[in-house]
């Protein structure tokens, strides 16, 4: 299993704007994706207050480069998103259910 976190910083102005077409956009088009698993949606705190996080569970590096495209360790933005975006970040990671940490 892939996790990708994808973090965004957000132009606050457009804070209302985003958070509606977030749940309207973004998350119907990750849904709609084959091989994801689950995802998690992070909202900012007062430390963070115009980050937002999306971290999605995907079957294989394959699925997720389906989703993603070639260079699946950019980020994407879909249709209608791109004006709200200030910043963002996207990492990868193989999650592993045999490693412990004690």
């Amino acid at each position: 299993m892939i996790i990708r976190i994808f973090k965004v910083r957000i132009d606050p102005n457009l804070r209302k704007e985003f958070e509606q077409k977030f749940q309207e956009i973004s998350i119907p088009y990750v849904q709609a994706q084959k091989g994801l698993i689950s995802f998690v949606v992070g909202n900012p705190t007062q430390w963070t207050p115009d980050d937002y996080l999306l971290i999605t569970y995907w079957s294989s590096e394959e699925d997720l480069a389906i989703f993603a495209g070639k260079n699946w360790n950019q980020a994407v933005i879909p249709e209608g998103m791109q004006k709200f975006v200030v910043q963002c970040w996207v990492d990868h990671f193989v999650f592993s259910d045999d490693i412990q940490i004690e």
